[in-house]
Order: C-alpha cells, then sequence, then structure tokens
C-alpha cells in the first residue's frame, strides 16, 4: 500500500546512524541523500532494503511519539535488531517475544529512537 514514509527529525544524521545501525540486521541502508541547501546544510536521506521507502528529513521534532514498524523476513533478524538495539545504546521498550494481544505469531521488538519514537521490528510468522 505506502510506496514510502518519512519522520522529521532533529538531528538527520543522528537519526541516520541510530536507524543504520539498529536496524541493519533487516537490510536497511542509505539510499539516498538529497541536499537541502548549500554544502554542510542537513540533508534529507532516503533509507531502504532495496529502494530508499524510509525518509529522514530535518525539522521540526513532532510533539507526539509516531510509530514505525519494519518488516523482518524471521524471528532471528527481530532478534538480531534487539542486539544491535542494545549495542547502539538504544532503549527498548519491549524485548523480543510473540505479542499475542495482536495476532499469534505476531514477535516483535520495540526501541526509542533518537526523537522518541517508538519504532518497531516484525516478523509476523506467517
Amino acid at each position: 500500500m505506502f510506496d514510502h514514509l518519512g519522520f522529521p527529525c532533529g538531528d538527520v544524521e543522528t537519526s541516520v546512524a541510530f536507524y543504520t545501525s539498529v536496524f541493519a540486521p533487516l537490510g536497511l541502508s542509505v539510499g539516498v541523500r538529497i541536499p537541502t541547501g548549500p554544502p554542510g546544510a542537513p540533508e534529507v536521506v532516503g533509507l531502504g532494503a532495496g529502494h530508499p521507502s524510509f525518509w529522514l528529513a530535518p525539522g521540526e521534532a513532532v510533539d507526539r511519539e509516531l510509530h514505525v514498524a519494519f518488516a523482518a523476513p524471521d524471528r532471528a533478524a527481530v532478534d538480531a535488531v534487539h542486539e544491535a538495539a542494545l549495542a547502539y545504546g538504544a532503549e527498548v521498550l519491549h524485548a523480543p517475544r510473540i505479542f499475542t494481544e495482536y495476532h499469534p505469531g505476531y514477535y516483535a521488538v520495540f526501541v526509542r529512537d533518537p526523537d522518541g519514537h517508538n519504532v518497531e521490528a516484525v516478523d509476523h510468522g506467517w
């Protein structure tokens, strides 16, 4: 349904470092950088695993928590995101487990990003 999604962030490079470190087990990497002004100005950065589908842009921090879930190919990848989050020093909101309140087989980890957003890696176990 969605082609891409974007988040404004207080410091694009801090967020790029977080997402490319914590979600590297899912293949998330920098796909494109778009200048927003003269050299040295913050860039808009498109991340993805193949094509840039998750965009980080300079802007005012959103005054409420946003949520995004990244698809994981299996439970091992969810666990790897959890380990990467711990190694990065990110706040883990919910360690990996099955969340039966969502549906049987919903296996996920939830972490806090640098702007305070709730981001998740999930394997649905279909």
